[in-house]
């Protein structure tokens, strides 16, 4: 029997919006906002594709799905669940939303900007540098992405 963390649920969740991500052939990433008391507040997925945007990170989305809940773009004492490794636009957005921690699961060699690339978050010039959780259900979040891109690699195999 395997021990559950306490960041267990919270990132299924944004396992689950990672899976919906795949319906608009997005890149399966998917990020929830918790508040202090554990209420989900903001959820979000990758939409570059499905809306034409290149701000559509999941992260992105989730932040701003929060802060129109709280009706204000701070977000302290709040948890950012998200799938994959930040990239250094996603790592700014939660340090200027000054969300308190960030919880991620699988990490993210080629763009990742909390410890593989960069580390956008622990930056000491920085007025605000929230707690990282890595690691959370890493296994599941890699599948998902290795899944994804392998099918993607096969289908540009299949082109003439």
């Amino acid at each position: 029997m395997s021990r559950r963390g306490p960041w267990d649920e919270p990132m299924r969740l944004a396992l689950d919006q990672a899976r919906v991500a795949l319906e608009g052939d997005d890149v399966p990433v998917g990020a929830v906002v918790v508040d202090a008391g554990g209420t989900v507040i903001g959820t979000g997925r990758n939409t570059r594709e499905s809306h034409g945007d290149p701000t559509g990170h999941a992260e992105v989305v989730a932040l701003r799905a929060a802060a129109a809940t709280r009706g204000e773009w701070r977000l302290s004492g709040c948890t950012l669940v998200v799938t994959l490794e930040p990239c250094t636009m996603c790592a700014g957005a939660l340090v200027l939303a000054r969300v308190d921690r960030l919880v991620f699961g699988a990490y993210d060699d080629k763009l990742g900007a909390v410890g593989s690339l960069w580390d956008v978050v622990r930056d000491r010039r920085l007025n605000h540098r929230p707690e990282v959780v890595a690691g959370v259900l890493a296994a599941e979040s890699t599948a998902l992405l290795d899944d994804f891109f392998a099918a993607h690699r096969l289908e540009r195999e299949r082109l003439p």
